[in-house]
């Protein structure tokens, strides 16, 4: 928008009751002063400015007095505040594991944005700021080998030193593993990540940032190539792996038509594979600008092999490219799906999970298109998605598809009525479902991913679905229960503890108030006789409110059936018998809870145990309650875990009878290891404990779960590298990142 960026993240809250989709929002705001590109000295280019300005000829004062390049604070025009384009990075390249924000400013500032404490967006570096940097000192060449530039105070060297640093595009690589021998010839796995920048003039600027970003010094490396596109207009990525070997290119389409890719050589990045030379996609100066360009990753299941998909919006055409590797070399196939809209396309997304491409134009209508392969090539069925059925009559602006294709997300402004414009246009965020609830489970139990939190789209149907019928559909139980005895991952155990909390919210009866707002009773208790003494920090956790942050947007989208409580038999108050089995059912859904969590907190024990013994060669305090966790595991009789007897026997054996308590930091006391979640010394003081590493954090300062699960401590520097890796996993229950 004009004022900000706005990060709506989609939640799947465990400790909520509501079946709206609950949105966590926060803003990247834009920066309050103008960007000026650095293209000489300020002394000499505001005296070239002021010259250009009262020049003569009209050629050139009036081209430089309306380009907003030139003049970004604009003086008597409207000033150029907003952004015009964001990116975001692949998943783990933030300090938290989490994605990076590129954004592009309308006066063409580049800046990466991390949200390092979930409430804030920090701003890590400037790139447009560095990159006019590097020129000035290269003296706006871009080799040794060019030819001198010319002086400033012409007006064709001043425009093309403002062409070459004036941002059209950016977009982010996968990530790159490459290893780095240490001193001690360890060999240790760095990930890497390249941001492609393409530039006015038709350049290509290629970022390295080594991970996890943290700012300028992650910066690795820089380097510029000539695409030869003129009037470029949009970018991305090509990555194909053929035989276990990656590829890489960048896809860069013109204003005018044509569509190429082009090599990218790093030498930098070890096994990384490029193409010999550009390879033309579409040549044709047909005056179909290129809006939208997506790189979809395939199977052929003719051919037997892997192959890329490309799609690009022209117009009101989706232009495709198939890429395939053989034998014989590269073969691209190329066509254009016509009669999809009658107005240019505005938005193009596209769900890489199974190559479905989603097209929208202003007039509301937005089209499906799923490839289906050929002997040869491939073709496209396509079909129309009405949303002037689900919202009424609207005009479209941009559409994007949620990771794993549960949602669509279409931005919309109010359409004509009885033929007439609105007065006021009204942009929403609305949300539409893509994917039934079946459809959705059996995605969860199939995935790859084996991780919750990112595949919140999903797990969001599905907790719309429990909490809308009140039970777990007997399907889904049955096929857990075969994937948990089957296979044993915790990843099942999680899904499994992710329906039982669902499950229970749904069973509890609905407050009668809201809960964030304040009473205006005063009623005082004394503390003495206060009931809630005895209550733990996770019970008053729940108590506490998040409706406060949480938004409502596209119910219609969504279909959500309010009205279902109103046969619960909860809100039966007066029926005692009818509460006495709920009350039962309640009980016997948290002792699963409970049973399922302490499974998972003992598979979590056997690692931070399997992690101490490889890191210990003798006798050490490692500072994690090693001996605690030993005698925690161990002291359930039911629990009979053939692997943890070994490795508890091995630990002790290495341990030889030392114990290495902990102590509490105010009185010096032992504490004990009796609870997973807490610490309590002799003397009453209480401290929680790491659900990472399991040491209790004595400090004012600790991290915590984006679901508020668990609670973890920072590490520190003093911690050795196998620890710091621990503190760096997610939430053991929820799969969440930790804050």
């Amino acid at each position: 928008t004009a004022r900000s960026i706005a990060v709506l993240e989609q939640l799947s809250d465990v400790h909520s009751g509501g079946q709206d989709m609950v949105i966590h929002r926060t803003a990247v705001p834009a920066p309050a002063t103008a960007c000026t590109l650095k293209v000489g000295p300020k002394k000499e280019v505001a005296e070239c400015k002021e010259k250009f300005a009262s020049s003569v000829d009209p050629t050139v004062s009036q081209m430089f007095m309306l380009d907003r390049v030139f003049n970004p604070e604009g003086k008597s025009l409207t000033p150029m505040r907003g952004f015009k384009y964001s990116s975001w990075s692949p998943l783990g390249c933030d300090a938290n594991g989490r994605c990076l924000l590129a954004a592009l400013t309308m006066d063409n500032r580049l800046t990466i944005h991390a949200n390092l404490n979930r409430l804030q967006w920090v701003q890590l570096v400037d790139l447009t700021e560095l990159y006019g940097e590097r020129l000035f000192e290269a003296s706006y060449k871009l080799c040794k080998a060019d030819t001198p530039c010319g002086e400033l105070g012409d007006f064709p060297e001043f425009q093309r030193r403002h062409s070459m640093q004036t941002p059209v595009r950016m977009e982010w690589s996968g990530i790159c593993t490459t290893q780095q021998v240490k001193h001690n010839n360890e060999c240790r796995d760095v990930g890497s990540v390249l941001l492609a920048v393409l530039f006015e003039n038709g350049n290509i600027a290629v970022w390295q940032f080594q991970l996890p970003f943290l700012g300028k010094e992650s910066i690795t490396s820089c380097n510029t190539i000539e695409s030869g596109i003129s009037s470029p207009s949009v970018l991305s990525w090509w990555e194909y792996e053929h035989n276990n070997r990656k590829m890489s290119g960048l896809i860069v389409g013109s204003a005018y038509g044509p569509v190429k890719i082009i090599p990218v050589n790093l030498k930098a990045v070890k096994g990384y594979f490029t193409l010999r030379q550009p390879v033309v996609l579409w040549q044709e100066m047909d005056q179909l600008p290129v809006h939208s360009i997506k790189c979809i990753p395939l199977y052929h299941p003719y051919q037997k092999c892997s192959c890329s998909l490309v799609v690009a919006a022209r117009g009101p055409y989706v232009f495709w490219c198939l890429l395939l590797i053989s034998k014989a070399g590269l073969n691209v196939h190329n066509s254009h799906v016509t009669g999809l809209h009658s107005l240019p396309i505005v938005s193009m997304t596209a769900d890489k999970q199974n190559g479905t491409v989603y097209t929208c134009s202003t007039d509301g209508k937005v089209r499906q298109l799923i490839p289906i392969f050929t002997d040869v090539a491939l073709k496209f069925e396509h079909q129309l998605i009405k949303l002037s059925e689900v919202f009424g009559c609207v005009r479209t602006h941009g559409i994007a598809v949620s990771p794993c294709g549960a949602y669509l997300a279409v931005i919309t402004t109010e359409g004509m009525v009885n033929g007439l414009h609105p007065v006021n246009k009204n942009y929403q965020v609305q949300f539409v479902t893509l994917k039934t609830f079946e459809e959705a489970a059996a995605q969860l139990l199939e995935s790859s991913v084996q991780n919750l939190f990112r595949q919140v789209d999903l797990t969001d149907l599905v907790r719309w679905k429990i909490l809308k019928d009140k039970h777990i559909p007997q399907f889904l139980q049955e096929a857990l229960d075969k994937k948990i005895e089957s296979c044993g991952s915790t990843y099942f155990w999680r899904f499994k503890l992710f329906l039982l909390r669902i499950l229970y919210q749904s069973m509890q009866k609905a407050p009668s108030e809201v809960t964030w707002r304040p009473s205006h009773e005063d009623a005082k208790i004394l503390i003495s006789d206060s009931p809630g003494m005895g209550s733990t920090e996770d019970d008053q956790e729940e108590g506490t409110s998040k409706q406060a942050s949480k938004q409502s947007l596209g119910d219609s989208g969504k279909g959500v059936d309010i009205d279902d409580t109103a046969e619960d038999p909860l809100h039966q108050s007066s029926d005692t018998g009818g509460r006495e089995p709920m009350v039962e059912k309640l009980l016997e859904i948290q002792a699963q809870i409970e049973a399922v969590e302490m499974h998972l907190t003992r598979e979590h024990m056997k690692r931070v145990l399997g992690e101490v013994y490889l890191h210990t060669w003798i006798t050490e305090n490692t500072s994690i309650p090693t001996r605690g966790v030993c005698d925690f595991l161990m002291s359930d009789d039911g629990y009979d875990d053939r692997t943890a007897r070994v490795l508890i026997g091995h630990i002790l054996k290495k341990m030889n009878k030392q114990t290495f308590p902990e102590h509490c930091s105010l009185c010096k006391e032992i504490l004990p290891f009796t609870d997973r979640k807490q610490a309590v010394c002799s003397n009453g003081h209480i401290w929680l404990r790491c659900f990472l590493t399991y040491q209790s954090c004595q400090s004012l300062v600790y991290r915590r779960c984006l679901l508020h699960d668990s609670i973890a401590r920072h590490p520190t520097p003093e911690d050795p590298e196998w620890i710091k890796r621990l503190l760096q996993g997610p939430c053991t229950f929820c799969d969440s990142p930790v804050f």
